[in-house]
């Protein structure tokens, strides 16, 4: 695992289930990082995925009925926010998935974690085989949903900016004092649109790719109203943009569940106790839709 989190956990700056470190297949810095615009008063996010105990994945193999008298907590992400590392002056946000759950909202094209697909390599903190399988299959996981998506996130920040006048948070108080509005939600707005643009046009996403638009954002730059005015303009090209995509419109949810399959198989070495592998991979589609089904309730 990255010396970073051992570091922290050896500091008792963060508490992750005993399992998880040695367990984790890859962690990234995502956020202002990745996407070339931070500053030096960013926080650092970090996100990855994990493979939890083969009974925490297939939890039969323990005796539990699904639906049946009380049910055990299966791990679905471990996360901690603003952990401060005062020895390195710097803040962190944890967020690390099953990888079940890591492939089901990368497959619904989630913003945040397409991006941990995409980050640049100098920001992959860490990465197994099974990492590194991932990533290289990550254009695997885009399709037309990324513009719904996308375009969804990029209303939500816009809606925050008009909402948030004031701010607990000094550096976000800091930025509406001095501009008007939080510059940090209106860069997400630019980006999301921009991100989403790159993936209905490219079929690829390159998270720095803009990222001096993005700085000047943040440096107070764009007037709010040259935002709105934008994101109006941006919007209409977007919608002829997703008509003219020669992008998939949905997943391809069989590769996904194979690729899925091979690394989960890769981690235990074996799983033919908890699953049956045919040829044709139909017996293990249906059993992976009963483990997605439990992560998507």
């Amino acid at each position: 695992m990255s010396e970073l989190i051992k570091r922290l956990k050896k500091a008792e700056l963060i508490s992750p289930p005993k399992w998880l470190l040695e367990n984790v297949h890859y962690a990234v810095y995502t956020g202002s990082v990745a996407y070339g615009a931070s500053n030096d008063t960013s926080d650092m996010d970090i996100y990855g995925f994990a493979i939890p105990p083969k009974d925490d994945m297939f939890p039969h193999l323990r005796g539990d009925i699904p639906g049946f008298g009380k049910q055990k907590h299966r791990f679905a992400q471990w996360q901690e926010h603003h952990v401060v590392d005062k020895n390195h002056r710097k803040e962190y946000d944890f967020s690390v998935y099953s990888i079940v759950k890591y492939f089901d909202l990368c497959m619904m094209n989630n913003p945040n974690m397409v991006d941990t697909l995409f980050v640049p390599q100098r920001c992959v903190l860490h990465c197994t085989a099974i990492g590194q399988l991932v990533r290289d299959n990550r254009k695997m996981f885009l399709h037309k949903g990324a513009y719904h998506k996308f375009r969804g996130y990029a209303y939500a920040q816009l809606s925050k900016i008009g909402k948030k006048t004031e701010s607990a948070n000094p550096k976000r108080q800091a930025s509406i004092n001095a501009y008007g509005y939080d510059v940090k939600f209106a860069y997400h707005v630019v980006r999301l649109a921009l991100e989403c643009e790159q993936i209905l046009i490219e079929c690829d996403l390159d998270i720095e790719q803009n990222r001096e638009v993005l700085k000047a954002i943040r440096r107070g730059e764009w007037s709010l109203e040259k935002l709105k005015r934008w994101f109006d303009e941006k919007e209409s090209a977007l919608e002829n943009l997703y008509t003219a995509s020669d992008l998939r419109h949905k997943p391809d949810e069989g590769k996904i569940k194979d690729l899925l399959l091979n690394c989960i198989e890769m981690h235990y070495g074996s799983v033919s106790n908890a699953i049956t592998r045919n040829d044709d991979t139909s017996t293990l589609v249906k059993h992976l839709d009963s483990i997605l089904d439990r992560y998507r309730t």
